[in-house]
C-alpha cells in the first residue's frame, strides 16, 4: 500500500530554477542572462504596454476627432413583436414586466418601444418612449400607450 511519505513527483517533471548572477562559472554570471545594458537590463524594469521605443506614440500621431454627448439617453429597445410573443393574460405592461420576462436587462434604465412586428391583443403599455409606428400598432390593437416621465 502507498503511503504519503512514499509519494514523489514523476522523474523529469520538476526542473530546478535557473540561478542567475551567481558567478561566471555558473554560465549565468556577469549580466545574468539580460543581455548587455539598456533599459531592460536594469533591476525592476519593464516597458509599459503603450511604449513604442521612443518614437512619437500613435495616440499623439492620430488627430483628435468627435466628442461624447454627456446628455445622451441610452434606451433599452423592445419591439412590439417581442411583447406579442411573451404576453400572457396581462392587461397592463410596465418596466417591471419587461424585466421579469427577460426583454430588458435593467429595470431602472429607460425603455423604448419600437414598431417591428405585430400586436393582436389590446394592452396598456407603459414605457419611457415610443416610436410612431409602435404607438400606431398598439392603438390599432385597441391598446393604450402611457409615457413614463422619470422623476
Amino acid at each position: 500500500m502507498l503511503t504519503l511519505k512514499e509519494l514523489r513527483p514523476k522523474k523529469g517533471s520538476k526542473k530546478r530554477a535557473k540561478r542567475l548572477g551567481r558567478g561566471n562559472a555558473s554560465g549565468w554570471g556577469t549580466t545574468g542572462g539580460r543581455g548587455s545594458n539598456g533599459a531592460k537590463a536594469r533591476r525592476g524594469a519593464s516597458n509599459k504596454l503603450y511604449y513604442e521605443g521612443g518614437q512619437t506614440p500613435i495616440t499623439r500621431r492620430l488627430p483628435k476627432k468627435g466628442f461624447t454627448n454627456i446628455f445622451r439617453k441610452n434606451y433599452q429597445i423592445v419591439n412590439v413583436g417581442d411583447i406579442q410573443n411573451v404576453t400572457s393574460d396581462m392587461k397592463e405592461i410596465d418596466a417591471q414586466w419587461f424585466f421579469d420576462n427577460g426583454l430588458v436587462h435593467a429595470k431602472d434604465a429607460p425603455i423604448k418601444i419600437l414598431g417591428n412586428g405585430e400586436l393582436s391583443k389590446g394592452l396598456a403599455v407603459r414605457a419611457h418612449a415610443f416610436s410612431k409606428t409602435a404607438r400606431e400598432k398598439i392603438e390599432k390593437a385597441k391598446g393604450k400607450v402611457e409615457v413614463i416621465t422619470s422623476a
